[in-house]
């Protein structure tokens, strides 16, 4: 098969689909692969270390495309991309199309087939895909968090950690999956004084055993969460539901319940965020205020550590390319429930259910 790793083009997004290695090992299982030029090097990759591991350099994103079968990458693609991608096509990404109605239309004319990272799931309801960007989009949360707790960035000008004789930051953590408990480790291996919520009696029970003291657990409701608001510092956003447009869990009104200078850090964005006044931002204008609260809603978190996110994405996705270029997609999905789930736009038509109600379109699910 032939695969095409272009350059990603979203804002300040740094990383690649593929490392080196990645791509060494496609080729040892007898494919042919294209990387876009300069496509790694914001990851610290160089155009040399795909070409001694027998890549071709190809010089535009246009031949890429137009070179491959298999398109291998870490973003949705954007507006310039949509016409890139022709009838049959495989696009193997991060889509989120539940947010993205746009996206969502230009993927359903293409006639692409859109394997999305978000909704590859196991048996186990794990989402292979998504833990090794959630595990640093979680740890980047808290930092980011008590980076602009900082008065000098719009915070409260609160230390996370305090020191001797003065109280630590508050953290409370709305979701406790991977994203959450990274996020609550984190804040806790800081200093915090950390809540993290959730709506499963079990996973609480798992956490209040496993993690430190200074995380403590909290089910997750309204009534709840509204206790929390009036001494909180930071409130990280991790909540998920696979492939579906996240809930608001901190409304406009619960603004007014915090201090001036609280940081709301939404890391569900790229589901549409679980903060009502949630709009996505970049790494280049991360922030903004609303009501005297300032709001971090980066969409690509990880894209600011891209040489640790490139190799732990690669680390995830590369047994799921291979196979899909081994075997083309139609028979790895068969042969793999996980891979069959990550379907959500195929040939024009709308097969994963939860994209579907999101924008009101009909639902065609896919048989093979």
């Amino acid at each position: 098969m032939k695969i095409g790793v272009p350059k990603e083009i979203k804002n300040n997004e740094n990383r690649v689909g593929m490392t080196p290695a990645g791509v060494a090992e496609l080729i040892k299982h007898g494919h042919t692969v294209a990387v876009q030029h300069t496509a790694g090097e914001n990851s610290g990759f160089a155009d040399e270390q795909y070409v001694k591991v027998g890549a071709t350099i190809l010089p535009t994103i246009e031949d890429v495309y137009a070179y491959a079968d298999m398109i291998v990458k870490v973003k949705e693609p954007i507006e310039p991309e949509y016409p890139l991608i022709r009838k049959g096509q495989l696009v193997f990404t991060y889509f989120h199309f539940a947010s993205d109605h746009e996206l969502t239309l230009a993927m359903i004319k293409s006639g692409g087939v859109c394997l999305a990272y978000e909704t590859v799931q196991l048996p186990n309801r794990a989402l292979p895909l998504l833990i090794p960007m959630s595990e640093v989009a979680g740890r980047m949360a808290t930092l980011n968090g008590a980076y602009y707790l900082q008065k000098t960035k719009g915070g409260k000008g609160k230390l996370i950690g305090g020191v001797p004789g003065v109280k630590p930051a508050k953290v409370l953590v709305l979701g406790g999956g991977i994203v959450g408990e990274a996020a609550a480790r984190t804040a806790a291996g800081m200093g915090a004084d950390v809540t993290i919520t959730d709506i499963s009696l079990p996973r609480l029970r798992q956490l209040d055993i496993e993690t430190p003291a200074n995380i403590h657990t909290l089910y997750s409701n309204e009534h709840n969460i509204r206790q929390q608001l009036h001494d909180v510092d930071i409130i990280i956003g991790s909540v998920l539901i696979p492939g579906a447009k996240t809930p608001f869990l901190i409304t406009r009104d619960m603004l007014k319940e915090m201090e001036p200078g609280t940081v709301l850090v939404d890391v569900a964005i790229d589901q549409g965020g679980c903060f009502e006044t949630s709009h996505p931002t970049t790494h280049s204008e991360p922030t903004y205020m609303v009501d005297g609260i300032l709001h971090y809603a980066v969409a690509n978190i990880p894209g600011a550590v891209p040489n640790t996110s490139t190799t732990a994405l690669t680390n995830a996705t590369l047994r799921y390319a291979v196979a899909l270029a081994d075997k083309g997609w139609q028979q790895a999905c068969k042969d793999d429930q996980a891979l069959f789930l990550g379907l959500n736009v195929v040939e024009g038509k709308v097969t994963y259910k939860a994209v579907a109600d999101a924008w009101n379109l009909p639902y065609e699910p896919i048989t093979l």
